[in-house]
């Protein structure tokens, strides 16, 4: 790289610990950092993030198979709300068609802890884990996906 002139892309994000003002329901963290299967569609990590346009904000909802690292399912809306996670999900089902015992592993964002998703994911027969409180590293594979997304394609396309 350096005879060529090339450099690597990036910089570190430093995360901050926060206190959560409400109490929503979170589900115990099954997956413990533990990334990898022997098999798809048995863990599915899940998160959402911002995407900045000139004509305001966009939120991505996104699920990825553990197992492969492919893209199950995705939805994008204007407003962050928990019908984009539930859009995802559903989208992600439709398509992979799981047996029942799959892992949803998600951080605790409105989102994945409200009534209407767990609902709805339960209703699938899949369970729920969610990330200790203020830790991305407990998603990191969702973390890494965002961030690879936002500096190879987002980033550059202003």
């Amino acid at each position: 790289m350096r005879t060529m002139n090339l450099m690597a892309k990036g910089t570190r994000k430093h995360y901050i610990n926060f206190t959560r003002k409400t109490n929503l329901q979170s589900s115990p963290n099954i997956v413990n950092q533990s990334f990898k299967t022997t098999s798809k569609n048995k863990i599915w990590f899940g998160d959402r993030t911002y995407i900045h346009t000139n004509e305001g904000t966009l939120y991505l909802s996104t699920f990825i198979d553990s197992y492969t690292r492919k893209v199950v399912g995705w939805s994008m809306s204007s407003r962050i709300k928990e019908s984009i996670a539930i859009d995802a999900f559903l989208q992600a089902y439709g398509k992979e068609q799981p047996e029942e015992g799959l892992i949803i592993h998600t951080d605790q964002g409105s989102q994945y802890t409200s009534y209407n998703f767990r609902t709805v994911v339960e209703d699938h027969e899949g369970i729920l884990s969610n990330s200790r409180k203020g830790n991305p590293y407990d998603n990191a594979v969702m973390e890494s996906f965002f961030k690879t997304i936002k500096r190879e394609l987002i980033n550059d396309s202003k």
